[in-house]
């Protein structure tokens, strides 16, 4: 029902409106409120379908990051950039991941969103989050399991940090390197060990770490 609806909205816009600041402003708060018909709406009036806020975030990214799929379906069926980012380097894949929208993390990676960006990547926030099995989609994906984050830190060194065992777990079985060492914090296992995460420290212990 929902797909017939945007059709009419789709098959209705019979004008192009001129890219002012108020429909700017318009497709920017449509997007940031779900209103998935407003924005279909302005985007076939002539809207761009990467059109971003002043920071760089994009109408894909805001839909991702509301958890909108319907929205996130429609800009990349009609060509949404999936690879830019944001001025803090986020991208629609690494929000989603962060914000652990699975369903819409999958979407992505099967349009080919590479899940390698610069600088912190999904798989950093997943590992953050633990969310296990948006990071096991991730990888799957080809998601570099060791690649440093900006401030040095593996995706199991983030996991092991906030005790987040069963995403360490998934790392671990990927080949994770145990023993990456970051100059000021230590391994992965030195980190689980201050931060006080015994379960992690010891699982670490058993799968090789030191």
């Amino acid at each position: 029902m929902k797909r017939f609806f945007l059709g009419c909205v789709i098959a209705s816009a019979l004008f192009v409106l001129p890219a002012g600041a108020g429909v700017y402003e318009d497709i920017l708060h449509a997007a940031n409120r779900s209103d998935t018909t407003t924005v279909v709406s302005l985007l076939r009036r002539g809207m761009d379908v990467n059109t971003a806020d002043p920071h760089g975030t994009s109408l894909l990214m805001i839909a991702a990051r509301e958890k909108n799929i319907e929205l996130v379906r429609f800009l990349l069926d009609n060509r949404a950039n999936v690879h830019r980012p944001n001025r803090f380097g986020d991208t629609a894949l690494s929000v989603a991941a962060l914000q652990g929208h699975e369903e819409i993390v999958h979407l992505l990676l099967e349009r080919k969103t590479d899940p390698n960006q610069p600088g912190w990547t999904a798989l950093h926030y997943a590992a953050f989050e633990n969310r296990a099995r948006i990071a096991a989609l991730l990888i799957a994906a080809g998601a570099k399991v060791n690649a440093p984050a900006p401030n040095g830190f593996t995706p199991l060194m983030l996991a092991a940090r906030r005790g987040h065992l069963d995403t360490v777990r998934l790392l671990v079985g990927a080949q994770a390197e145990l023993n990456e060492i970051d100059p000021n914090e230590g391994t992965a296992l030195d980190m689980a060990i201050k931060a006080k995460h015994a379960e992690v420290a010891d699982f670490l212990r058993r799968a090789g770490a030191r």
